[in-house]
């Protein structure tokens, strides 16, 4: 990023409209100028958390089917260019962007087709039929679930099991993280739960006793991030914090016979949001197919898993042996420790 060609204007007005729940109201792209200052930095941060999101999978043994991708609500097109980025023109060889905005979808595919020149690039309306000539199809939402009407949210709902596929990035705040979790139940039993759950029963964060949390994780941004003056100074004038990089997401597969990473004997947990870390043990919140509930992690019980919850840089997979709520026995799932980091909980900033 070189902050020198940012307008800051429009970053600061897009930047007002997120924060105050107001960028639904209308189309708040103005021009390819606001369009290409968004991408360099409010973008790029929401790449972070798509390199997050799709690390995971890939830790999981899970991929989009080869095909197409469909950017819905595209934006400047992070999502979809993080798609192929991750796997490749020749997986994915054609990418289908939309937006309410036509400035958008045109920034979205001049950017992409920079970036991959033999990525196959053209829009798509929301009422397009998907037909079994259209080839196996993924689709990627990102950071718009805020700006939906309820009308418009039910029917992008009803849409998603024509895909055959479904990666799905929000904001890791408590509004959105119910929003997703709604999304999920009501499609769960038309298309498979891949991630962000270990199981694909009721989520445990529908009981009322449960209401108060959600289910979030946290990216990391590039190492030299925090010693890049631009960014710097991009984050002071935002007041943004750049360790922060909290996302909920949700990724659904409706294809017969693949592995979809998940734990058919129950066994596997997530850590949802932050452990609590004390001087001896820490209290985690954990999600499995036997629901939500909090476990508690003795310091002597597994000192290096200890080190790695109190710094952030866990998987946030494991497979626990408990003793009522008292783990004994600790072990993460596919997990580089370098992966994640932890920030703020609740950041409305995309």
């Amino acid at each position: 990023m070189n902050v020198d060609q940012l307008d800051w204007n429009a970053l600061e007005r897009l930047r007002g409209a997120f924060l105050s729940g107001t960028a639904g109201r209308a189309v708040y792209w103005k021009s390819m100028t606001d369009l290409a200052s968004y991408d360099a930095s409010f973008g790029e941060r929401i790449g972070w958390k798509w390199d997050a999101v799709l690390a995971e999978l890939r830790r999981r043994g899970w991929q989009p089917p080869a095909g197409s991708v469909y950017d819905f609500g595209c934006g400047s097109g992070i999502a979809g260019r993080r798609m192929i980025r991750e796997w490749g023109v020749k997986h994915l060889p054609v990418l289908r962007v939309q937006d309410r905005s036509s400035i958008a979808e045109q920034f979205a595919l001049e950017r992409a087709k920079s970036e991959f020149p033999e990525l196959a690039v053209e829009r798509f309306t929301a009422d397009e039929p998907l037909t079994p000539q259209s080839g196996p199809a993924t689709l990627v939402v990102s950071h718009v679930i805020s700006e939906l009407a309820p009308a418009d949210r039910q029917r992008l709902m009803e849409w998603l099991p024509r895909f055959d596929a479904v990666i799905w990035v929000e904001p890791g705040t408590h509004a959105d993280s119910h929003a997703l979790v709604e999304v999920r139940e009501a499609v769960r039993t038309q298309m498979r739960v891949v991630a962000p759950c270990t199981h694909e029963k009721t989520c445990g964060l529908t009981a009322p006793e449960n209401g108060r949390h959600w289910c979030h994780s946290f990216g990391k941004p590039p190492g030299g991030v925090f010693a890049d003056g631009d960014w710097v100074r991009f984050a002071q004038r935002m007041g943004i914090d750049l360790r922060s990089l909290p996302y909920s997401f949700l990724v659904l597969d409706r294809r017969v016979g693949v592995a979809c990473g998940g734990d058919e004997a129950g066994e596997m947990s997530r850590v949802l949001g932050h452990p609590r870390v004390y001087k001896g043990y820490a209290k985690l919140f954990n999600c499995c197919a036997r629901g939500v509930e909090e476990i508690t992690l003795q310091r002597r019980t597994d000192p290096g898993l200890f080190k790695r919850l109190d710094r952030g840089t866990h998987c946030g997979l494991f497979r626990w042996v408990l003793d009522g709520g008292t783990v004994r026995e600790a072990a993460e799932v596919g997990g580089n420790p370098e992966e994640t980091i932890l920030g703020e909980a609740e950041d409305p900033i995309p």
